[in-house]
């Protein structure tokens, strides 16, 4: 089992929401938040990606007669809302976090530099990287991937809905094969969906491990980090 001394958690929107999934279900922000502490204290520096999906898709906008582009900038603005509420959450209980944005909004939060966010690791913060990529038409896999490699992490760490990558949907198909372990290549001939080809593309010309697991039961964020007994490992072959 590998040591990490920094890593980025990429989060979907979906995990921060209720059973319907949407919004912010206080329950599920303050396990996340315990566990988080808990890898902080292990003194694991810690790079959260959020996404804003329980609140806004640029796909599901388009539905409603949005422009994609529009669509996507309104949903880097709810990555930012789920950004500060897993800030406030985390600085209740004692752990300075910052949140960074890949756009200008100073009032709720710091511009992405990456020599700020080096900074912030090296002083011992948990930092929260809102906004996406700051551009349309680029998922928060694909930014989780960049800042990644720019903050020089050990691993990326994305919690899903699924407990692991599979063949095939495993919820329309008894028969999908659960891989413990996948090549990059593997995973992207074999065109799976569960993570962005960008992200797996880029983390495969660096050799940057994948972790990619479920925030569904108990310490599975702890488990994935410290024991690497539950997910699946996309890394090279």
């Amino acid at each position: 089992m590998p040591t990490y001394k920094r890593i980025i958690l990429k989060l979907s929107g979906e995990a921060l929401a209720d059973q319907n999934g949407v919004g912010i279900d206080t329950t599920v922000l303050s396990d996340l938040a315990d566990q988080i502490t808990y890898l902080h204290k292990k003194d694991i520096e810690i790079g959260i990606v959020i996404g804003g999906g329980n609140i806004l898709r640029g796909a599901e906008a388009e539905k409603l007669g949005i422009d994609r582009a529009t669509g996507d900038y309104m949903g880097m603005l709810a990555t930012i809302i789920n950004a500060l509420a897993l800030q406030n959450a985390l600085l209740q209980r004692d752990i300075d976090a910052r949140v960074m944005s890949s756009f200008t909004i100073p009032e709720v939060a710091e511009p992405y530099i990456l020599a700020k966010a080096l900074s912030h690791f090296s002083k011992k913060r948990v930092v929260i990287f809102g906004g996406g990529t700051g551009l349309p038409f680029f998922t928060t896999d694909t930014t989780a991937a960049l800042r990644a490699l720019e903050v020089k992490a050990d691993a990326i760490f994305k919690a899903t809905k699924v407990d692991a990558v599979y063949s095939d949907d495993p919820l329309m198909n008894k028969d999908a094969i659960k891989y413990k372990e996948i090549t990059y290549t593997e995973f992207l001939l074999k065109n799976l969906k569960v993570m962005d080809s960008t992200a797996v593309s880029l983390c495969r010309d660096f050799k940057l491990p994948i972790i990619l697991f479920s925030m569904i039961g108990k310490d599975t964020l702890i488990k994935a980090v410290l024991e690497g007994k539950i997910g699946t490992v996309i890394k090279e072959g």
